[in-house]
């Protein structure tokens, strides 16, 4: 999924940066990311059992992905009050519990509850990505600012790893509905432990900041992050490059289990395994990376990297058998995890470098935003193709020329340089 920018408004590096005690507020901040992309992947992982339930046909889950990330976005835009007033642990907390709403609409025997589902669990799942983004920019050493900002992301994949785990196993036993009674477990429990470490992480919110329909919705609030963007230095083709990687990452993790189980045969037992394998390998991978970018001092050179391996990866998935091995099945899932979903918390390291003298929050969010279309365009154009005849394995090798196109706009608009080198320039 998408890296978590800083809510707009929130302190530059300059303002505050704290070097120490950054684990308590690291730790719940992962927790409450974790939870949060478990829901955001309940969906997907439960899609091929609840669709005769709901008379689903096999395109019907990329719909309600993109539903979920168009709520997500607007939901994005106007969390910046929230994220003042409440403070960002509380803010993701109040959304976790929205989430609980939102698995508990599953229950409801009509058509519209996935749909209304779709759209809360989007707004559940967003403040992580504003909350979580200030938490670590007040709290991140600097010089470990990219592995510190991707172990947070790698929540996100650790969240989807233990949806595949969990859920069709759970779902094996007791039927859909016992997995979605253990998401609304899972959601109270991470809400009541971040509670542990809320007092710190939250003592920077104004409890008089105002919160309000008016405040929220107001154009200016709604534009901040896009015109910070438009400010920073090549934010707008950096991002543009994020958002062909997010195009493919969105769709496998909306349609990787029902490619598996309706295109393939496969048992779902196996599709889920297959699933947290490659969530796993996100986990794996936005930790290397980051260390990777820090080490060469070139987030650029990171994100290239993961364009081709994006690319690669879903020219292999395309060609999976029903026959092949689980190791083997397994092996592809973990390596097209950790390139597909790796590169987020370089970009955004990278989106924190490059934007305005004090709008690093509002250039984030405003990077975000457009990244989540990603997560909408792909999943939507998926299942355009399945519903229009064509197969899964069609739909894989259109979507390998994305991340092709990433990389050639990347070559032509964003020159070659060191960061720290820039840094130093700039500081």
């Amino acid at each position: 999924m998408p890296e978590a920018p800083l809510a707009p408004g929130a302190p530059s590096r300059a303002e505050e940066q704290v070097s120490g005690g950054w684990a308590g507020p690291l730790a719940a901040i992962i927790l409450l990311q974790t939870s949060a992309a478990f829901l955001l992947q309940l969906l997907p992982v439960l899609a091929p059992l609840m669709a005769g339930r709901f008379g689903w046909d096999r395109g019907v889950i990329g719909y309600l992905t993109a539903t979920t990330m168009a709520s997500a976005i607007f939901c994005l835009l106007a969390s910046s009050p929230f994220v003042r007033r409440l403070g960002p642990i509380r803010t993701v907390q109040a959304a976790l519990l929205l989430g609980t709403v939102a698995a508990a609409l599953l229950f409801m025997p009509f058509w519209l509850a996935p749909i209304a589902a779709s759209v809360l669990i989007g707004i559940a799942y967003a403040p992580a990505t504003p909350g979580g983004g200030e938490v670590l920019q007040r709290f991140a050493p600097r010089r470990h600012r990219s592995l510190v900002f991707s172990i947070k992301q790698a929540g996100v994949p650790a969240g989807g790893a233990v949806a595949g785990f969990l859920v069709p196993l759970v779902a094996e036993w007791g039927g859909w509905d016992a997995a979605v009674v253990l998401a609304l477990a899972l959601l109270l429990t991470a809400v009541l432990l971040a509670q542990l470490f809320r007092g710190r992480a939250d003592a920077h919110r104004d409890p008089r900041a105002p919160l309000s329909a008016a405040t929220v919705l107001t154009l200016r609030n709604l534009l901040l992050p896009l015109q910070a963007l438009r400010a920073g230095s090549r934010l707008l083709p950096l991002t543009g490059v994020a958002t062909g990687l997010a195009l493919g990452q969105g769709t496998l993790n909306s349609f990787l289990v029902t490619y598996l189980v309706v295109g393939l045969g496969i048992d779902l037992r196996t599709a889920g395994a297959t699933f947290a394998v490659m969530q796993a390998g996100g986990v794996a991978g936005r930790v290397l990376l980051g260390w990777l970018a820090d080490r060469i001092g070139s987030g650029l050179a990171v994100i290239r990297l993961a364009t081709v391996g994006s690319a690669a990866s879903m020219l292999a998935l395309a060609s999976v058998k029903p026959d092949w091995p689980h190791p083997l099945l397994y092996g592809l899932g973990f390596l097209a995890g950790s390139v597909v979903a790796g590169w987020n918390g370089v970009l955004l390291a990278e989106v924190a470098r490059r934007a305005p003298a004090g709008r690093v929050g509002e250039a984030s969010a405003g990077s975000a935003i457009l990244m989540f279309t990603g997560f909408v365009l792909g999943p939507a154009a998926f299942a355009g193709i399945l519903t229009t005849g064509g197969s899964f394995a069609a739909g894989l090798l259109v979507l390998a020329a994305v991340p092709c196109a990433a990389l050639v706009a990347s070559l032509v608009w964003l020159p070659v340089g060191r960061r720290r080198a820039q840094e130093t320039g700039r500081a």
